[in-house]
């Protein structure tokens, strides 16, 4: 830590002296409908009186501006006056386009919600927008959008691990859908755990995301799959104009990105990262050796200003090996059950857009692909084939097509739509269990295809004098995978959304919906040792959610806003294996769902969230919230009990706060109740074959979540110098995670001492002799970066 100190201040004294560049802020405006220019329309700097006026051909341009974070007010008569999303002015200037629509009133009319605070009609509850500004500064977070929505109302966090699963309102890892650019990523996680969501690190490079809407409730009719929350990425589109390079490099990856122009009609964006963990890891004595690569690209052409087509790829390859070197107790228990895994996953698509002065059609193809292989060996001697204990190879492709067309009235808005979707899972697995007291080795062989379908609709309504806003929204999904999921009416999704402006910037919301999703393919796919789909009976998993709150407005840049939430969980698949929802598993490496399930277990999560959010432009952003909760599941015995995400309460404060010079400085404080944990199953464990199968401890799940842990705090710091030099950018950075080493005592493992105390009796009542291993956890993470952009 004290080498970076040293490195990051001889940089800031050796360029210095140098003084930064100025530039310009170009674009058009547009009608949202018909894609006409808006002539003579109004734009200025959102805080101050810079400013400009549209050509007749809807072309402004805002010269003589330093670099950093500005965001655009635009009005014009018989138009709602627009907030843009916050723009990053670099080394290049920047093109934007603005969409302006066509207000129901005579007169302009002015958006009730600044650009951060805003609210949709159909989800003025549990919406929340991040903007690019928030994901390069925020403190601890390393860029990774998994983690910095942990810094909003209901999203829980581990004080323990290098993880980012999505723990959403009391919700599991698996209950989230992703959207880039309106296509659906079923991943956006390297080493992610198959049948859920998290991962160690995000696919999605933060250098090209403009904004990103966060739903925590009330979501979009269009998307389906989710019962906690919905993450739709917006990407910035590429530089018209000219050629723009960024290369990054961290404490654990290094990035190159690429913007610029391909043809008058045609922009693209591209990024490559390669991650160097194996080293750092392997330096440090980490018990395991992660690699990761990631790509992302957007090409973006319009063919006439009505007709516009996008084309977006994702993708990533992972491969995490074992570091035999590392010799802690802690390494020793993590390379005992810890696979080698390897991943290839990506996502291409297609989005067509055709306008109209009344109807916006578009048109979602995309296909999407995930390679798993695991493997593990007894005491990772791959030397004898009788030491293997998993083999599990695993492929999931979606091919998807979606349509729907937003019809714009007056008052009104009708958008309606379908999809069609064609799903192949294949797996063909060895795994040694442990079960009835025997090691039982479980082979199957699944080569599973079926359709699905949906239609959704939803229509909003805003009043002429904008006080009042409603939307009513139905949806209706199916499945060709068995009687239990191909009949659409059984899974037909209602929402309704109200909300009312009271006095000034006072307003009341709430929405009221049903939402479905399909078990995880790992569960669909699963078949017994006669090869049997023993899962055929497993039904969509429902939540009934309630949403209802206030948010108060103060001078435009101050927002409060307080939200109470209840989910009502049915038809969750249950572990017939230990007696626990499937949903309160996910949270590391691996894959869940390939178990014997049931739909038989329910749920409820209920809570109230208070959240504060100061921003002034290149000033200042501080947010803080507050949520209190509980999080319950019924047992197969129908007993109810704390789920695994059950915390109680999650506080958070951040901020980050810009000084002269282009300097930065942002801190996190972070604090999360106690999670519910099981104890270890002492005697089951010490047998020899139980121990040899799973390579550790077996959990009592007649003690599921008896026990909790203690609560946890934790500070983050980050400093931010960035340096303009005639037309390059040079940006440095020093993270410092848990710098006050705030420490998190996990359950104490057994453990194997290897010792046989009893080698004379039959092999199945052969023991091991146990020891304890107590874990904590304090360690300063200290992360140093650079950005160099022309």
């Amino acid at each position: 830590m004290k080498t970076y100190s040293i490195i990051f201040l001889l940089l800031i004294v050796s360029v210095g002296i140098f003084a930064q560049q100025k530039h310009s802020i170009k674009g058009s405006v547009i009608d949202k409908g018909d894609r006409l220019p808006v002539s003579y329309a109004s734009v200025i700097i959102k805080g101050t009186t810079i400013g400009t006026q549209t050509d007749s051909t809807g072309y402004f341009s805002i010269s003589n501006l330093n670099p950093g974070a500005y965001t655009l007010q635009v009005s014009f008569i018989g138009y709602k006056t627009e907030i843009t999303p916050e723009y990053l002015l670099t080394v290049n200037d920047l093109y934007v386009n603005i969409e302006l629509e066509e207000s129901i009133n005579e007169v302009a009319a002015v958006n009730v919600y600044p650009s951060p605070f805003r609210r949709t009609t159909e989800s003025p509850v549990g919406l929340h927008i991040i903007s690019s500004q928030e994901i390069e500064k925020s403190p601890g977070a390393n860029r990774d959008i998994s983690r910095i929505v942990q810094s909003y109302p209901g999203v829980s966090f581990s004080p323990s691990g290098y993880r980012n699963d999505l723990v959403v309102r009391g919700g599991g890892p698996a209950e989230n859908s992703f959207y880039i650019e309106g296509i659906e990523i079923p991943n956006i996680n390297h080493f992610s755990t198959q049948g859920a969501s998290g991962g160690p690190m995000s696919i999605i490079n933060a250098d090209f995301i403009r904004e990103v809407n966060f739903y925590t409730a009330a979501f979009p009719s269009y998307s389906s799959d989710a019962l906690s929350s919905v993450l739709d990425f917006k990407l910035s589109d590429g530089n018209p104009e000219k050629l723009s390079f960024k290369a990054t490099m961290g404490a654990s990856e290094a990035s190159v990105a690429l913007n610029g122009p391909l043809g008058k009609k045609t922009t693209y964006l591209v990024s490559v990262r390669r991650s160097y963990l194996e080293f750092l890891f392997d330096m440090i004595g980490l018990p395991f050796l992660p690699t990761y690569n990631d790509a992302l690209f957007k090409i973006k052409t319009r063919f006439s200003p009505v007709h516009e087509l996008t084309f977006i790829g994702l993708g990533g390859l992972d491969d995490m090996k074992l570091n035999d070197r590392a010799t802690s107790d802690d390494a020793e228990y993590i390379l005992g059950y810890l696979p080698t895994i390897k991943q290839e996953t990506f996502t291409l698509g297609a989005v067509y857009k055709h306008y109209s002065k009344i109807n916006t059609q578009t048109l979602v193809l995309s296909h999407s692909y995930l390679n798993n292989r695991n493997v593990k060996y007894q005491d990772n001697d791959e030397s004898d084939p009788d030491n293997l204990r998993l083999k599990y190879k695993s492929l999931e492709q979606e091919s998807k097509f979606r349509f729907e067309n937003l019809a714009r009235l007056g008052n009104w808005k009708i958008n309606a739509g379908l999809n069609l979707d064609y799903v192949q899972y294949d797996n063909k697995s060895f795994q040694l269990l442990y079960l009835e007291g025997k090691d039982v080795n479980w082979n199957y062989d699944t080569k599973l295809d079926f359709a699905k379908w949906g239609v959704f609709s939803n229509i909003d309504y805003i009043s002429s004098n904008e006080k009042f806003k409603a939307s009513l929204g139905l949806r209706a999904d199916a499945a060709s995978y068995s009687s239990s999921t191909n009949k659409i009416y059984q899974q037909v999704s209602p929402r309704l959304s109200l909300s009312y402006n009271l006095i000034n910037n006072l307003n009341a919301s709430v929405n009221v919906g049903r939402y479905f999703q399909l078990p995880p393919l790992t569960a669909l796919g699963f078949k017994n040792n006669d090869g049997v789909y023993v899962n055929k009976d497993l039904e969509y998993m429902r939540v009934e959610q309630l949403s209802g709150g206030f948010n108060f407005t103060l001078r435009k840049n101050i927002e409060i806003s307080l939200e109470g939430f209840y989910k009502h969980y049915d038809k969750m698949p249950l572990s017939i294996e230990d007696g626990i929802p499937l949903m309160s598993k996910g949270d590391d490496y691996g894959v869940i769902g390939n178990e014997y399930l049931i739909s038989k277990s329910k749920g409820k999560s209920y809570g109230v969230e208070l959240l504060a959010r100061w921003l002034v432009m290149r000033k200042v952003n501080v947010s803080s919230s507050f949520t209190l909760f509980k999080s319950q599941f019924d047992k197969l015995d129908g007993e109810s009990v704390a789920s695994a995400w059950d915390n109680g309460f999650i506080f958070n404060l951040t901020g980050t706060y810009y000084l002269p010079r282009n300097w930065s400085i942002g801190a996190k404080i972070k604090s999360i109740g106690g999670a519910p944990y099981t104890p270890y199953d002492t005697d089951k464990s010490s047998f020899v074959v139980a121990w040899n199968a799973l390579g550790k401890p077996y959990f009592d799940y007649k003690q599921y979540n008896a026990k909790r842990s203690f609560s946890y705090t934790q500070l983050d710091i980050r400093a931010d110098k960035t340096f303009y030099i005639k037309n390059f950018m040079i940006g440095l950075y020093v993270d410092l995670q848990n710098i006050t080493g705030s420490s998190f005592k996990n359950q104490d493992v057994v453990l194997s001492t290897g010792n046989i105390i009893n080698p004379e009796a039959p092999i199945e009542e052969q023991r091991y002799e146990m020891k304890t291993l107590k874990r904590t956890s304090s360690t300063i993470v200290p992360t140093i970066g650079v950005t160099f952009e022309f």
